[in-house]
């Protein structure tokens, strides 16, 4: 887990090392990227699970594919990404889970502008591997499921992201004890947008 983590953090050094290089744009902008480093905490909300806690730490690569479409308030431009989670951890009553997870699929929506500010929606998936079973009794191989609503604060290269979002946790009926994870999470990211063009 530590060689996970310091590898990580070397890959994040190297990558904003090289951002005066590449070519910033103001936010997100059809054939653009984007490039996020996050980090997420919450609680659980439900049953024998309620008193379980979550903190995650990842990066995010996105490709925007769109220009800006659909009606008034709901105008907007879809993204796809991908997150690495090197850094996974559940804390459970009875003990305390480490985990990597994989989310090869996020869907954005990028809403218009307001100022520097960008309101996006997303739903997202993956998988969850852990050294011990989550919750326990269960399975250390799960699947994860969740949807956010937040906010990108567009500041020059760099943006800052803040979303409130809900994760399911659950190993799908890999066992016949299944009683799930469900959490609401603050997550908390500084990324910027490289490339595209202005529409």
């Amino acid at each position: 887990m530590k060689h996970v983590l310091l590898l990580f953090l070397m890959i994040g050094a190297l990558l904003f090392c090289a951002l005066p290089s590449m070519r910033a744009q103001a936010g997100p902008e059809a054939g653009g990227h984007e490039l996020q480093f996050w980090t997420a905490g919450g609680h659980g909300t439900n049953g024998i699970t309620q008193h379980t806690g979550v903190w995650i730490a990842g990066a995010r690569y996105g490709w925007i594919l769109t220009g800006p479409h659909g009606p008034g308030f709901l105008r907007g431009k879809f993204e796809f990404a991908v997150d690495a989670i090197p850094a996974f951890v559940v804390f459970q009553p009875t003990n305390t889970a480490y985990g990597v997870g994989l989310d090869p699929f996020a869907m954005v929506w990028n809403f218009e502008k307001h100022g520097r500010i960008v309101p996006y929606a997303e739903l997202s998936g993956g998988v969850l591997f852990t050294n011990t079973q989550v919750p326990p009794g269960s399975s250390r191989v799960n699947f994860t499921s969740d949807g956010g609503l937040g906010l990108h604060f567009l500041l020059g290269k760099l943006n800052w992201n803040a979303d409130v979002r809900f994760m399911h946790i659950s190993d799908a009926g890999l066992n016949a004890i299944n009683p799930g994870i469900n959490t609401v999470q603050l997550r908390l990211g500084i990324g910027m947008f490289t490339g595209g063009r202005r529409q």
